[in-house]
């Protein structure tokens, strides 16, 4: 730890760029996997059954979406922040500001709030303590080691309460399948599994008939299939691919390939939820139905102080009852170890966003050390405002503390997603166009939520006066009318004014058959704004880069014919490479001091296939951060622009 330079910016917020592959594949999964998952997943398994696990099996494949598509293109950007890198693609400054405020927003609503109150509400079913003094103790604890530590202590924290979450739950999911029966006794006890005081001729207390359905009736159901397989994906892409938490602890990989081996690591991972806190959850209503199930009120009230319902009491009360003593400090820890690993990562994020992107903006000329400081300070900020937020998430969403969070997760992070993905694969968005589909598409976020939170969801029993844009479409359903207004708008205004800046440009096309037009490249802060050279649609200064990256075997030898008489006009000496044709087996490459011989490759009729968007991307931008800049000293000569 002492190796990534805490006293650094880098250093702290990046953890130095030093992490290899497990430990960031660990910070990854208890970045996510906070105390709120194993409150809320096990809470909505006892209250509807296992369609929750789909929030965690879409998160599998968006994870590697982060790894092959977007990791690469953050890396060539040089970023620190995801607010950061939307300025360097579209321009100007709002956008920067405009999402850093929201980002902090989110972290409010939907992660520090949530998970404090999660872990305090484990404490106190097992020591009985106030919640709010559970909470102080919490974050005293936390905070030491975040403040002072970085990112570099909270991955390797991380790591090792990864471990400690993976021990302890499997521990409890074994007790639990044992006592019920394993899954064929769940099965069976699950739809017996009545309070015995509930509301007569009603469907109050009663387990769903679709519990062990993922995908279910799309009009009357609590998670519509439609709103699973497309209203679900933009928020997890959100989440994934552009969230400042996750994107953070890959960019502090020390390359490319350890990014993609962490994310790989966190997609296995992603299946355990179903087992480890869904199913055990489950167990819970079987084994307490008058607890975990209470259908009344004042009951509720009784029980766990939240009359829309105890679902969330499912998991300590398992650990509670089930586990003998021993095991059960080893769950305590457990889910300290997920309260903390989570907090600490969204701590830290959120100090990186306010610093870099707000601080930095009123005052450009402030010291690293300035920054350093603010940054703690404002960790210590941000904990006062959630504490504050607490009693909205004890009462949101009928009591499921997990429904809560993808509900206001599917309002404000649509128009983010899209904002991202048309600026990274769409070359003609433009600023304008993303601050206003960024406007359009919050501004009917925020009416929604504040709807949601005027206009509750009744009790069980009781009559359901909410508007019908609240009463009848499901916030799945909200967030793909959201997503698709919110590009819709991008489009429209983008095409309406004027096109970015061939400098802004970072990604072109994404197409499986990349032409010149499909390489990414990096623009130097000074480069001039003149045309395209003629016949090849690249800037200049794109152009020279390309050759330069050509002269050092960044390209695919042997297939430079590919891209067309750009490279024919290049300098023979320029393109000589090891083992290309015709250049000895011997030549030597810049930057080595001895020649490099390889066998050469056989003859061949058939064309190489040309690489792939993924293949480029790897090839190109894994090396931007370790090579000298094209203008920089020490590039080889003959590289000049006159060509153009």
């Amino acid at each position: 730890m002492w190796k990534t330079q805490r006293s650094t910016v880098k250093g702290y917020f990046l953890a130095g760029g030093q992490m290899v592959w497990w430990p960031v594949g660990a910070s990854l999964f208890a970045s996510n996997v906070g105390s709120g998952h194993f409150i809320g997943l096990a809470g909505s398994g006892a209250a509807s059954g296992i369609a929750a696990t789909a929030y965690e099996w879409n998160g599998m494949f968006s994870v590697l979406v982060l790894a092959w598509l977007f990791l690469p293109i953050y890396i060539a950007s040089g970023v620190t922040t995801m607010p950061e890198y939307l300025r360097r693609r579209f321009g100007g400054k709002r956008i920067q500001i405009f999402l850093a405020v929201l980002y902090l927003f989110i972290y409010i609503f939907t992660k520090i709030s949530v998970d404090m109150y999660a872990g305090a509400l484990f404490i106190q079913q097992a020591l009985h303590w106030d919640l709010y003094i559970a909470v102080a103790g919490l974050l005293a604890i936390t905070a030491v080691y975040t403040v002072s530590g970085g990112l570099a202590a909270v991955i390797y924290t991380d790591a090792l309460q990864t471990l400690i979450m993976l021990v302890g739950a499997v521990s409890l999911m074994a007790f639990s399948f044992i006592e019920v029966g394993g899954l064929e006794g769940l099965q069976a006890k699950y739809f017996d599994a009545i309070p015995s005081i509930r509301k007569e001729n009603t469907s109050c207390g009663l387990p769903r008939k679709d519990a062990f359905h993922i995908f279910r009736d799309p009009v009357n159901s609590d998670l519509p299939w439609p709103g699973v397989l497309v209203g679900m994906t933009i928020p997890s892409l959100w989440y994934w691919c552009t969230d400042q938490v996750i994107v953070q602890r890959s960019l502090a990989a020390k390359n490319l390939s350890h990014a993609k081996g962490g994310s790989l690591m966190t997609s296995y991972l992603k299946i355990l939820p179903l087992f480890m806190m869904v199913m055990p959850g489950m167990i819970s209503r079987v084994l307490f139905p008058d607890l975990v199930a209470c259908a009344d009120p004042d009951i509720c009230q009784k029980i766990c102080g939240n009359p829309s319902g105890c679902s969330d009491i499912a998991y300590p009360k398992l650990v509670l009852e089930l586990l003998p003593v021993g095991l059960r400090g080893l769950m305590m820890s457990v889910m300290i170890a997920a309260l903390m690993s989570s907090l600490t990562s969204i701590f830290n994020s959120s100090s990186t966003i306010f610093t870099m992107d707000l601080w930095k903006h009123f005052r450009p000329r402030c010291s690293e050390w300035e920054l350093m400081i603010v940054g703690r300070v404002f960790v210590l900020l941000l904990t006062v405002v959630s504490i504050l937020w607490i009693p909205l998430v004890q009462a949101g969403q009928g009591g499921q503390l997990f429904i809560y969070i993808q509900s206001i997760s599917s309002y404000l992070q649509p128009p983010v997603a899209m904002v991202f993905i048309l600026g990274c694969f769409w070359k003609r968005a433009n600023e304008k166009g993303a601050f206003w589909g960024l406007v359009v598409g919050l501004l009917l976020g925020v009416v929604r939520l504040v709807l949601d939170f005027i206009y509750p969801e009744p009790r069980c029993g009781e009559p359901d006066g909410r508007p019908a844009v609240v009463k009848y479409m499901h916030y799945l359903y909200f967030s793909m009318v959201l997503a698709a207004i919110s590009t819709l708008t991008v489009l429209v205004v983008s095409l309406a004014t004027e096109p970015p800046g061939p400098e802004m440009v970072r990604v072109t096309s994404t197409s499986s058959q990349p032409s010149l037009a499909t390489i990414p490249v990096l623009f130097a802060p000074s480069c001039p704004a003149v045309s395209v050279c003629p016949g090849t649609g690249l800037h200049p200064h794109s152009l020279s880069l390309l050759r330069w990256r050509t002269s050092l075997g960044l390209l695919p030898r042997g297939r430079r014919a590919d891209f067309g008489s750009v490279l024919s006009s290049t300098p023979p000496h320029a393109l000589r490479s090891a083992g290309s044709p015709g250049s000895p087996a011997g030549t030597l490459r810049p930057g080595r001091s001895r020649p490099r011989t390889r066998p050469r490759c056989r003859s061949s009729s058939a064309p190489l296939p040309l690489p792939t968007m993924a293949q480029m991307i790897t090839n190109v931008s894994a090396r931007a951060r370790k090579l000298p800049h094209p203008t920089a000293p020490g590039r080889p000569s003959g590289l000049e622009d006159e060509e153009c």
